[in-house]
């Protein structure tokens, strides 16, 4: 039996006023989700062990297994292998936002919609002004890219700037969580303090604003890390002999790189709601001839809860219904070779916080011949009367691979 994922990051909601107290995915049109609900069994699942920030890169590690006391090193050193940066011994890797100041404020964490031919640009000039031997900037996509400090201390606080976004940015600059992180610490706000310099003048960043659009006007680091020791999943379950993941996000692409996953482009693929949700769907169809696990991850839902839009966010999860969800079910249903597929975000991301939130998800588990539960619609609240229960570590995925 082969195995998909479909993962909709940040799905997960809470009650919205305006929705009659019902979630996002209780209210949205998911006729497909609800569909694989009541053909399958249901649970809920928590991806973000106590002590961990429910950042993406916990949340999806915890679903393939892995345990983050043993593996967990920050999205930096996972932006760094999805674009192919090989980290040495005692290389720090940190996640480099562009974000967007005004004034005091951190306006948003992505600069509105910088595109990555504007990110390249910039990370280039940053890298022609304050790089050096010890320090590197590297292109990633769109606002998200990669600094590299040889030598660095990982002992770091970091806030994520999308936890942050209409707040003053000083009260969350990064500094040591022990002495000898302090040298590293001045070393990356000094770059944060003369990134802003650099940038509010640049050209790019004029011409953004003379556009109407939100300058990209400082560096954010955070996430730092070193190299993660993660067993590919190849060796962990002997039924994946190959496996893939499909997905527009740098930290994804890492960590199905650290999982002995190849890594499918899919053209047209943003991170965001007007993402290729049909080149996804038939990207892991493809894969499924070849290989025995795919990992399908879209992250519309988690922008949009970002961005605190309850109407984008409820499009972003009818789409995922829709475009991916609908072909995949009536594609596998003609197959001969069964196929198990297991739904679920990775974490809530409620419109009305912005950001992360750690509580247990709603999954769903199908496969031919699986003896149904009671639950009949796909939601945060339904879930909790699945078969499963509530399951947590690498439990979810030891029941889906078995």
């Amino acid at each position: 039996m082969k195995h998909l994922i479909v993962l909709g990051d940040g799905m997960a909601d809470w009650p919205v006023e305006s929705l009659g107290g019902k979630t996002l995915l209780q209210y949205a049109d998911t006729p497909h989700f609800d569909a694989l609900a009541r053909m399958g069994r249901n649970g809920r699942l928590k991806t973000v062990p106590e002590g961990f920030h429910p950042g993406s890169e916990v949340a999806n590690s915890s679903i393939l297994g892995y345990d983050q006391h043993l593996v967990f090193e920050g999205r930096g050193p996972l932006e760094a292998a999805s674009i192919g940066v090989e980290l040495e011994e005692g290389d720090l890797a940190l996640r480099c936002n562009f974000v967007c100041l005004e004034g005091d404020i951190l306006k948003n964490h992505s600069c509105g919609r910088l595109e990555t031919a504007e990110g390249d640009v910039l990370i280039r000039f940053l890298q022609e002004k304050l790089g050096s031997e010890r320090v590197h900037f590297y292109t990633g996509v769109q606002y998200r890219h990669l600094l590299v400090v040889k030598g660095g201390d990982k002992h770091l606080k970091c806030t994520p700037p999308h936890d942050i976004p209409g707040k003053p940015f000083r009260d969350y600059l990064l500094k040591e969580e022990i002495p000898e992180a302090k040298e590293t610490a001045d070393l990356l706000l000094d770059l944060v303090c003369r990134s802003q310099e650099l940038l509010k003048d640049h050209p790019l960043n004029l011409q953004r604003i003379a556009n109407g659009q939100d300058p990209a006007n400082s560096i954010w680091p955070w996430g730092g890390g070193y190299r993660p020791q993660m067993t590919p999943l190849t060796k962990t379950y002997p039924s994946i002999h190959r496996g893939a993941v499909i997905t527009a996000v740098d930290l994804i692409r890492g960590i199905g790189h650290y999982a002995g996953l190849r890594v499918i482009e899919v053209q047209g693929a943003t991170g965001l709601y007007d993402t290729n949700y049909e080149g996804k769907a038939l990207a892991a169809l493809e894969a499924l001839k070849t290989d025995d696990f795919v990992y399908l991850h879209v992250e519309a839902s988690d922008e949009a809860g970002h961005e605190g839009d309850v109407q984008l966010k409820l499009k972003t999860i009818t789409d995922l219904d829709h475009r991916i969800l609908a072909p995949i079910m009536e594609t596998l249903s003609q197959w001969s070779e069964p196929v198990a597929i297991a739904l679920l975000p990775d974490h809530p991301t409620p419109c009305a916080l912005r950001t992360h939130t750690a509580e247990p998800i709603p999954f769903c588990i199908y496969y031919p011949g699986i003896i149904p539960d009671s639950v009949q619609t796909f939601d945060e609240v339904a879930s909790q009367d699945g078969a499963y229960g509530l399951l947590e570590g690498n439990e979810f995925i030891q029941t889906f691979m078995n």
